[in-house]
């Protein structure tokens, strides 16, 4: 760290923040955290608890932000915002606490960004590393904070998801494995509702790395590949997808997923890989390809593969009742998570859609609906693009705004066999605190109709 930073001043009060707070104020830095919004209970009593100087519930105070040496900025504050803007004009280096956690830890960092798949995918892969004993950790967007880990529980290995706000404020870091899972429009208002500044916010996962450093990455993602060919990567190319090439570390060779790094050469059935569909297919090559390229032995990673549990709110099976299937999706906030959800569907399917739209471009989702989808039934506030949506193709669909009407609506339009498919395409701001709210609530009311 610069020798001439001695106050920092902490951004966001959530995990992250809260973790860079403790990691600067153990290293001997002079620490304030602020939040315009209330703290929870839980990170302000670690605040207390660490003597840390902090204020919530009120604007920033201006004078003391613009005082710091160093902001570290949570990735849910855009860069447009004034404190930030002002912070800029002064010259105040403004960085994430991943940025800020990497500067005090020679631990390996495995990164993994994408549009969609980044939580199974992190979960899979430190599954995988933790069946074959590495002391290995997750960070970023699941777990405890990468900071906080590292000032009070450190580890070998992390395996940080990132999002596109994260990247943005990292610097110097490098991630020794990087994965790009995928990148489709997701976020657009944060970049100029330009594809190219969101793609290229993505590609930062893969900055600084070496020659001695991977990057696994979806080979058959037009968008990936656009953005990787206009971008400098000095590491070493591992891509993964169905079909084979010259490059592939990974495809699908018949029924089975082969892997192919310069650690070894090995394959499984396709049909052993506990969590289904196409989408989860990808997932488990790229943490495969990671595994493998960090020395697991192959037979950990088909062990890990085949008993590997899905992620909570990702195609999470709820209950069956009188016949019809239950699956909460909850974490789909966007058309492509859905996509690919639909993909995953082997029976009739009643749709639940709907939340805060993002800029959704429904037709992507249109050719499974037609396939898959007999019912969709919209829950959210304001639902009238879904609405004309489902009216113009021809869906029958059912306009409802509270949980409680939509799965009425849906008990009355599924029939034995079907199954209810919480899948929202959308951000769940409107009636949820949250996808995790959102999907809790979904399974709890769904519980509740087990006699």
């Amino acid at each position: 760290m610069d020798k001439n930073i001695h106050n920092i001043v902490v951004l966001g009060g959530g995990e992250s923040g809260t973790g860079a707070a403790i990691l600067a104020k153990d290293k001997g830095y002079s620490v304030l955290l602020s939040d315009c919004g209330q703290l929870a209970p839980k990170y302000r009593d670690m605040l207390i608890e660490n003597s840390i100087s902090f204020e919530h519930g009120m604007p920033h105070t201006e004078k003391d932000v613009l005082a710091a040496d160093l902001i570290i900025k949570s990735p849910g504050i855009p860069l447009t915002a004034p404190i930030i803007l002002k912070a800029k004009e002064k010259g105040i280096p403004i960085i994430s606490e991943i940025e800020f956690a990497g500067r005090f830890t020679d631990a390996k960092m495995v990164c993994i960004t994408g549009s969609n798949g980044k939580t199974t995918t992190t979960t899979l892969l430190h599954h995988i590393l933790r069946h074959a004993g590495m002391d290995a950790s997750m960070a970023g967007n699941v777990g405890d904070s990468l900071a906080l880990q590292v000032s009070r529980d450190p580890h070998e290995i992390y395996v940080v998801e990132l999002s596109s706000f994260q990247l943005d404020n990292m610097y110097d870091f490098r991630a020794d494995v990087a994965i790009l899972l995928n990148i489709t429009p997701d976020h657009l208002d944060r970049y100029e509702h330009r594809m190219d500044l969101y793609a290229d916010s993505k590609l930062r996962i893969t900055r600084n790395q070496t020659a001695d450093d991977c990057f696994i990455y979806w080979q058959e993602d037009p968008v990936s590949m656009e953005t990787i060919a206009r971008t400098g990567i000095g590491a070493e190319r591992l891509p993964f997808g169905v079909e084979q090439t010259e490059q592939s570390a990974a495809w699908l060779e018949g029924d089975r997923m082969h892997i192919r790094t310069p650690q070894a050469d090995w394959s499984m059935p396709r049909a052993d890989i506990s969590i289904k569909g196409l989408h989860n297919l990808y997932n488990s090559m790229a943490a495969a390809i990671a595994a493998t390229r960090l020395g697991v032995k192959p037979e950990f990673i088909r062990e890990a593969l085949s008993n590997f549990k899905a992620v909570e709110h990702r195609l999470e099976h709820v209950a069956d009742i009188d016949g019809v299937q239950y699956i909460n999706d909850s974490k789909a906030t966007n058309v492509a998570s859905t996509f690919y959800a639909l993909e995953s569907m082997t029976r009739p399917t009643v749709l639940i859609l709907g939340g805060t739209d993002k800029g959704n471009d429904y037709t992507d989702i249109l050719d499974f609906m037609k396939q898959k989808v007999h019912t969709v039934v919209a829950m959210g506030l304001d639902n009238k693009k879904i609405v004309s949506f489902c009216k113009e193709h021809g869906f029958p669909v059912h306009d409802t705004h509270t949980l409680e009407d939509a799965l009425a609506a849906c008990r009355a339009a599924a029939r034995p066999g079907d199954t209810v498919l919480l899948s929202p395409c959308c951000a769940s701001f409107d009636l949820f605190k949250s996808y995790i709210d959102r999907g809790n609530r979904f399974k709890a009311a769904v519980k509740s109709f087990i006699h």
